[in-house]
């Protein structure tokens, strides 16, 4: 099962599989993951929460990268820089938004690159 995301010194542990379904089979709005095909409550009620973990993971994993790419772009070094304005418009967020997120990075690089912990954008 996956594990929420870790915070500060905790290593990151990997979430769940996210099983690909065929091409086919994703048009088709009532199926997913194979989830309506369970027939064991147990079962599905396993599975399903193996899903939303490693989505909320995910999702968590996703939203670290933006903070960090919001960051390099808003570096003050860069010659092609980005403005708070301009990676809100980008990443169709709000400014203070925007403003959040380049800090959250500036904090996860730092982290990167120094081997401290995380923090929250908000």
């Amino acid at each position: 099962m996956a594990e929420p995301t870790p915070r500060r010194n905790e290593p990151r542990l990997r979430p769940a599989p996210l099983l690909f379904e065929p091409a086919q089979v994703a048009d088709d709005p009532e199926h997913f993951f194979d989830l309506e095909s369970m027939d064991d409550p147990r079962a599905l009620l396993s599975r399903s929460t193996e899903l939303a973990q490693a989505f909320r993971a995910a999702a968590d994993r996703a939203v670290e990268f933006q903070a960090m790419a919001a960051a390099q772009l808003a570096d003050p070094r860069r010659f092609d820089r980005l403005t708070t304005a301009d990676i809100a418009e980008r990443a169709e967020w709000t400014e203070d938004y925007a403003k959040k997120m380049v800090e959250f990075g500036r904090d996860l690089l730092r982290g990167v690159e120094g081997g401290a912990g995380h923090a929250d954008p908000v």
